[in-house]
């Protein structure tokens, strides 16, 4: 069936300066990490795709080994993309990154001219695309060195193959080191992608006061902590969860302390008329030098779960109060 956005789409969606550059984002973007590769349903990674574009989330982040089996979330998305997104391309910021395992060889994974800029023609080739809106380097490489690694950055701008640059997983000394190369190369990095959440809170130890400091955006990922910030662990371990698959989110992180304090941060939520997944995106939006929450989704009634956290996303200093005394039981319980 064909597929025509709704003409209200931009209305409600808050979109924020990236740093200091020209570039808004969605406050909340869609990452296609999960449930978009080809093991998954093809119907159900487009209607998410559909109502996310509806809900005025532009931002469709990606990367090289995202599927299983790696690449495959490229190549579904590009399939959709010129499916049922032919003619509204400029309308969306797509991004890629390079960084983890993709081919066997020495030239297969981490932070090389080599890889990085053969990766992307790679990704390229399975979007359909002759650029990327954002390409990122997607971990830091101990043995390439930084200069190597941002100079391949900035070439790949300069060959027209990206619009901005950006980092993800670089902790605060090495970003701050990244972005002074950037920016000697005449190409400034444009966004950073850590993760942060109530539960991984390290960002706020130096490298959010670096991306401040210096005008770069940031893009949270895994606001939910993959999922634990919501309504599916009050009660335990659903048999259809990430936990229960014992994978990136594991059985044994959460004991009966840790529902009890589930379930403590979703009284807090109630009292603010949301829902525990709703206030976790609204809580890393709530601070002025996050740009974007990115969100990953499995059902389409998720995205306007995430979406409806915008409703509210100011928070007394009672309630950051309540929060942080919460999560600080919880760090010394541990």
């Amino acid at each position: 069936m064909h597929y025509t956005p709704i003409p209200t789409r931009y209305d409600a969606m808050e979109y924020r300066r990236c740093g200091k550059s020209g570039l808004l984002l969605p406050a909340v973007s869609l990452g296609l990490w999960h449930n978009f590769g080809h093991v998954d349903m093809l119907e159900n990674a487009r209607n998410i795709l559909h109502l996310a574009f509806d809900s005025g989330i532009t931002h469709f982040d990606l990367a090289n080994n995202y599927g299983p089996p790696p690449g495959s979330a490229e190549e579904n998305f590009g399939r959709i993309l010129q499916q049922d997104f032919h003619g509204y391309r400029d309308q969306l910021v797509i991004s890629t990154k390079a960084g983890y395992y993709m081919w066997e060889g020495p030239y297969g994974e981490w932070g090389s001219k080599k890889y990085l800029v053969a990766s992307l023609d790679q990704s390229l080739r399975r979007m359909g695309l002759d650029y990327v809106d954002i390409f990122y380097h997607h971990r830091p490489d101990p043995n390439t060195p930084l200069e190597e690694t941002m100079a391949a950055l900035d070439l790949i701008v300069r060959q027209g193959k990206a619009l901005y640059i950006g980092l993800s997983n670089y902790q605060a000394e090495e970003a701050a080191k990244a972005l002074a190369i950037l920016r000697s190369l005449g190409t400034p990095c444009l966004i950073h992608q850590p993760k942060y959440s109530m539960l991984v809170r390290d960002p706020e130890q130096g490298l959010l006061d670096v991306l401040g400091k210096e005008g770069v955006g940031c893009i949270v990922f895994s606001p939910l902590a993959q999922g634990l910030l919501s309504d599916r662990y009050l009660q335990g371990i659903p048999s259809d969860s990430r936990a229960a698959r014992d994978f990136f989110l594991k059985r044994k992180d959460i004991d009966e302390r840790r529902v009890a304090m589930l379930r403590q941060l979703n009284t807090v939520a109630q009292q603010r008329g949301q829902s525990l997944a709703e206030m976790a995106v609204a809580w890393v939006l709530r601070d002025p030098r996050v740009t974007s929450a990115l969100v990953g989704t499995s059902k389409v009634q998720q995205v306007d779960d995430n979406v409806n956290a915008l409703k509210n996303l100011a928070f007394s200093a009672e309630e950051l109060r309540k929060i942080d005394g919460i999560l600080a039981n919880k760090q010394s319980a541990a």
